[in-house]
């Protein structure tokens, strides 16, 4: 090949690499990231925060544990009404309560809030975006009873309160007020989470959640069809 051929379709060109002290360097703040991350991730999920609304909106599919804290939540504030919500229980020889939604609103009348207005909300079955739905069904619900709330807490458990914060604020829009509580996890330690596999498995598939809810859902326009989806 040519000279004149050589300068046509390659060139020569000065590449910088690291010595072994500036890879060393780069292992360490590497190394001080994933750390950071890994203690900051679970609270960041777990997010805790309230707005003092007088409506509490309970995700009936938390178990026992987290029940019995949304029960003290309330006890603790000055709700006036508590919503619970979930779709279809699909167990097999399942001979209980239809859906989640009414398997904690039972529950909760049953350890403590006999007293208290507890209202399940039930949502259709659906394969996706149950969160989103959930919250549709929320807000259809306060509309066919003639309440007009302008702000609402939601009780989740542990991780997933984040993107139920997101999923109800798209639902209801800018002019109602949402807050979360988180429920603290009973399975595993939340300091430290990455130490068992039930820790790592829920605060991963979480953030993967999260961030799918943040870049790639679109919530359909209110009212249609499509927030529905079944």
């Amino acid at each position: 090949m040519s000279k004149e051929a050589r300068s046509t379709f390659i060139c020569r060109r000065e590449i910088w690499l690291p010595t072994i002290w500036g890879w060393l360097a780069l292992l360490l703040i590497a190394a001080a990231a994933i750390l950071f991350i890994a203690r900051n991730l679970h609270p960041y999920l777990a997010l805790n925060g309230p707005v003092g609304a007088r409506l509490l909106v309970i995700e009936g599919w938390m178990d026992p544990e987290g029940l019995d804290q949304a029960i003290a939540a309330f006890r603790s504030g000055r709700y006036e009404r508590v919503v619970t919500t979930g779709g279809p229980i699909n167990w097999p020889g399942y001979c209980g309560y239809a859906t989640y939604a009414e398997r904690a609103a039972a529950y909760l009348r049953q350890h403590g809030l006999a007293d208290a207005l507890v209202t399940a909300v039930p949502a259709p079955k659906s394969a996706q975006n149950r969160t989103f739905l959930n919250a549709v069904m929320v807000r259809e619900w306060e509309k066919r009873s003639g309440l007009e709330f302008n702000a609402l807490d939601i009780f989740s458990w542990g991780t997933h309160a984040r993107r139920s914060l997101l999923l109800y604020r798209l639902a209801f829009g800018p002019n109602v007020e949402v807050g979360v509580y988180a429920a603290w996890p009973t399975d595993y330690d939340a300091n430290a989470w990455w130490r068992t596999s039930s820790g790592a498995r829920d605060v991963l598939e979480q953030a993967i959640g999260l961030l799918w809810a943040k870049c790639c859902f679109w919530p359909p326009t209110p009212g249609s069809r499509e927030e529905r989806w079944n």
